[in-house]
């Protein structure tokens, strides 16, 4: 998704004896640029290539204790990233989604508030700014924008910054872009709860925009002045995400 993004890597599967990992420190962008390359090397290789990228993967997945090679692209339809080591587990006991900034009133929703609330259910692709695409995905929650509206938003507002568990990633909106229908607090993609590895239990899903903007492990909503560059746009992506109109495409983009 950016010489990094949120979504450059194959998941490990999940084992509910994991234990919560601790926070982990950024990786560096020389590793980040590192994956990117074989990230598109699998987007652009045949079936086979990719197949033997793979084994290597897994082999040495087998071999590094520090977990480096998690990191590293795989087959499948998505590709899974994260800018830390590793990242904290979340789950309806101890999940909390924050709003706050300027806003009249502040809130705290647990994971049983936001599925209380109504649901929109969409289905768009999901485009990377590497290349990769997954057509037709389902994604479902909470708009945005009922948030917005519930908390509030004062005049003087012009943005929206997220934070993320992960304690690394931020992303922003404009206040406009924020309150499109097709931006969600999302609980459930692909019709399954959104899992840890995909960014769960909540994250951002702005349909319109590269996949980047689509924060994963969603943990606060700050409604701020004016828009804060996120943790790509600091290294280099933009902050005006369409599909097909930023980064260097020409397109008109995917509404």
């Amino acid at each position: 998704m950016n010489p990094e993004h949120p979504e450059a890597r194959e998941a490990p599967p999940e084992h509910p004896e994991d234990r919560e990992p601790e926070r982990g420190a950024p990786i560096g962008r020389r590793i980040l640029l590192g994956t990117l390359g074989l990230g598109a090397l699998g987007v652009v290789s045949a079936p086979v290539l990719q197949r033997g990228l793979e084994g290597f993967l897994g082999e040495a997945a087998q071999k590094d204790p520090t977990g480096l090679t998690g990191l590293l692209p795989n087959g499948g339809g998505f590709r899974y990233y994260s800018v830390t080591s590793s990242v904290p587990r979340k789950n309806a006991k101890n999940y909390r989604l924050t709003v706050g900034g300027l806003v009249d009133k502040q809130a705290s929703y647990t994971l049983a508030d936001l599925r209380a609330l109504p649901q929109t259910r969409m289905v768009e692709d999901v485009q990377c700014v590497t290349g990769w695409r997954v057509p037709d995905t389902p994604f479902e929650g909470v708009r945005l924008s009922a948030l917005l509206d519930a908390a509030g938003v004062r005049s003087s507002a012009g943005a929206v910054r997220f934070t993320c568990f992960d304690g690394a990633y931020t992303e922003s909106l404009t206040l406009e872009q924020a309150r499109r229908a097709d931006v969600l607090v999302a609980l459930r993609m692909q019709d399954k709860d959104i899992s840890h590895n995909h960014g769960g239990p909540v994250r951002l899903y702005v349909a319109p925009m590269y996949f980047y903007k689509s924060a994963k492990w969603l943990s606060g909503i700050e409604v701020t002045e004016k828009v804060e560059p996120g943790y790509w746009e600091e290294r280099g992506y933009d902050i005006d995400a369409w599909v097909g109109r930023s980064n260097g495409r020409d397109d008109e983009p995917t509404t």
